[in-house]
């Protein structure tokens, strides 16, 4: 479902942030991106995305190849694809449900689909009762609640994670941490981008890839006992 064909991506300024980079992330599977600040996972993440092109290699996501995709074909690659920010990036001056409906909106929904869907996303996530609460009158565990049905509306075949716990606390982390294994078990892939290595730790069977200096030093899938 999404293959990175020896990547590599350089900056004018910041130089070399991956360095032949290859994986696969199989349809509905999870797996952990991890590494040091700096090791390349933001870049991972918003290759996947396309919101940026590799410098040499190939990103393949759900058919669209980073070598070939339209620029009018991106905004439909983006639909398959959730995106959830260590930050939320919630629009303060809308409620929990206008946030999340405003994915939708974009995309020219009907206000009757837009109305269930809303509340079936919010209902998802635990957040039923605060359809009406604006970003300030939720704590940081339930902003990202939000910001994770507002990644859910198209239905996506893939979420993407970047330091979507980095923000919270311990409980709030593990809530929020949970909730995507949650996501995961009912089809939907993750990848998963965090430097916690004490969640990495206590999740027994995820897959876990470790970027160093652009490369990826470590794949559980291809470790053989």
């Amino acid at each position: 479902m999404i293959r990175l064909s020896h990547v590599t991506k350089e900056y004018p300024r910041s130089g070399r942030a991956l360095d032949d980079v290859s994986f696969e992330l199989r349809k509905g599977e999870f797996c952990f991106l991890t590494g040091h600040s700096g090791a390349g996972k933001t870049t991972v993440l918003r290759l996947i995305h396309m919101a940026e092109t590799p410098t040499s290699g190939e990103v393949r996501v759900s058919g669209y190849s980073s070598t070939r995709i339209r620029r009018k074909d991106v905004a439909m690659l983006r639909r398959k694809i959730g995106y959830v920010f260590q930050d939320f990036r919630l629009l303060q001056d809308r409620t929990a449900a206008q946030n999340v409906a405003f994915a939708l909106e974009v995309t020219g929904a009907r206000p009757a689909v837009i109305r269930a869907k809303v509340a079936k996303l919010l209902a998802q996530v635990g957040l039923a009762s605060k359809a009406q609460a604006y970003p300030s009158e939720l704590s940081g565990g339930e902003q990202q609640r939000v910001a994770i049905a507002r990644a859910l509306a198209h239905d996506p075949l893939v979420l993407l994670a970047d330091e979507a716990t980095g923000n919270l606390d311990e409980r709030a982390t593990w809530g929020i941490f949970e909730l995507f294994r949650s996501i995961n078990s009912a089809g939907t892939a993750v990848l998963f981008a965090t430097h916690d290595l004490d969640l990495v730790r206590k999740s027994v069977g995820a897959r876990v890839i470790e970027l160093d200096h652009g490369q990826i030093v470590y794949d559980s899938a291809t470790v053989t006992v």
